[in-house]
């Protein structure tokens, strides 16, 4: 089976999944904050929330249901920074995902990325990176709305945590990011062959 690509490429395709993997996992998980209301401990991600007060009829009461999900519209999200977040971040993943899906094809393709491809594969990383980062650097300023304020203790501003922390999914998706525009960026210049000239 031909490769199309070095040995600096096949690190390439590899830390191009892992980096795909680790954003894509982080977006889709609701621990980027972390916090308890009523007693209970409740997360958020961008699109997703673990833990939410719902009315009891039967014992006239607001209980906690501890369970996960995605609000019911895109609009339910609740600021408009995290709703931007939320599509930016998910574009930024699409593209790892298809940078890293296209470079595992080069590892069984032969001809099929080239020095140019290379380059513009790690361009498409750089710009997939750079959205995801731009989505975690959105992401504080949804802090202010007042679900996360009544799972922060009533003390969580913009930029400001209160009694809430930073959860593994948002180091997970921001890392996966900051890894891509970084190294892979840099590999994809190596990751193909020269093409081989034939005569005419």
């Amino acid at each position: 089976m031909a490769s199309s690509l070095t040995c600096a490429g096949v690190f390439w395709c590899l830390l191009s999944m892992l980096c795909a993997a680790a954003s894509c996992v982080g977006f889709f998980m609701p621990y980027w904050l972390l916090g308890t209301q009523m007693d209970k401990p409740v997360s958020f991600g961008t699109f997703r929330r673990c833990s939410y007060p719902v009315r009891d009829e039967e014992r006239r009461a607001t209980v906690m249901l501890e369970q996960c999900g995605r609000y019911a519209s895109f609009l339910g999200i609740p600021s408009l920074e995290w709703r931007i977040c939320t599509v930016v971040t998910g574009v930024g993943c699409g593209l790892l995902l298809l940078v890293a899906l296209t470079s595992l094809m080069g590892c069984c393709v032969s001809d099929l990325i080239s020095r140019t491809i290379g380059r513009v594969a790690g361009g498409i990383q750089f710009v997939g990176g750079l959205l995801i980062g731009s989505g975690c650097a959105l992401y504080p300023l949804g802090w202010d709305s007042e679900e996360v304020r009544q799972t922060c203790n009533n003390s969580s501003d913009q930029f400001k945590l209160g009694s809430c922390q930073i959860g593994w999914a948002y180091y997970c998706t921001g890392g996966g990011a900051a890894t891509a525009m970084l190294l892979c960026t840099w590999l994809a210049c190596f990751a193909g062959k020269k093409q081989k000239q034939y005569p005419y």
